[in-house]
Parts: C-alpha cells; sequence; structure tokens
C-alpha cells in the first residue's frame, strides 16, 4: 500500500520551477515530479494551468496561513520514501536469501 502524504503547501516561485522542468528543460511530467518527489498528478495540473496562462504568479511566499514546504523538508521527505523502499528491498533480498539456502541444503542431502 503506498504511504499517504500530509497536504504540502507549495510556494507559486517553487510551482514555476516545476513547470519550467517540464516546459523549458524538457522533462516529462513523470521524471520532473519523480525528481521533486511529488504527486504526477499535482505537476500535470500545473503544467496545464501553465499552458492555460493560469498559474498564479510568483509572490514569493504561499497564501496566508498556509505552511510552505521548504527545500530541506522536501528532501526529507523524498529521503524518508526512499528510505523505506529501500528497507523493503532489503527485507525481501534477506527472506530470499534464507530461502534459497535452505533449497540449497536439501538439494545436498
Amino acid at each position: 500500500m503506498k504511504e499517504q502524504l500530509p497536504k504540502q503547501v507549495y510556494t507559486n516561485e517553487y510551482r514555476e520551477q516545476a513547470v519550467l522542468l517540464v516546459t523549458r528543460d524538457g522533462l516529462s511530467i513523470a521524471e520532473a515530479a519523480r525528481r521533486l518527489s511529488m504527486s504526477l498528478k499535482t505537476l500535470a495540473n500545473w503544467v496545464k494551468r501553465a499552458k492555460d496562462g493560469r498559474l498564479p504568479a510568483s509572490d514569493g511566499g504561499a497564501a496566508a496561513g498556509r505552511r510552505i514546504v521548504t527545500d530541506a523538508e522536501a528532501e526529507n521527505s523524498r529521503l524518508r520514501r526512499e528510505n523505506a523502499e529501500l528497507r523493503m528491498e532489503r527485507d525481501i533480498l534477506k527472506k530470499a536469501t534464507a530461502y534459497f539456502a535452505t533449497e540449497s541444503l536439501r538439494g545436498m542431502r
């Protein structure tokens, strides 16, 4: 099951930079979303709004009273997801190693 992340609020400047990765730098939406550790759907919506001219202009901050996701927090979130994925892979490899070790012992009998 996919880990549910708390809803994040991004600055308009961050949104603009994310959209530029797709429109100016030529990355696919999926690749840009992966690099930014954000939802593919969110980035796709931003790109669509930008093409329609509906992406808010950069104001240097988020809406009043809303939490701004800093680069450090975004990186921390990405690293936590990566850590969880690596732990899962490690656990699978441990189980596979144990399974094949017992199978090879059975073959020696």
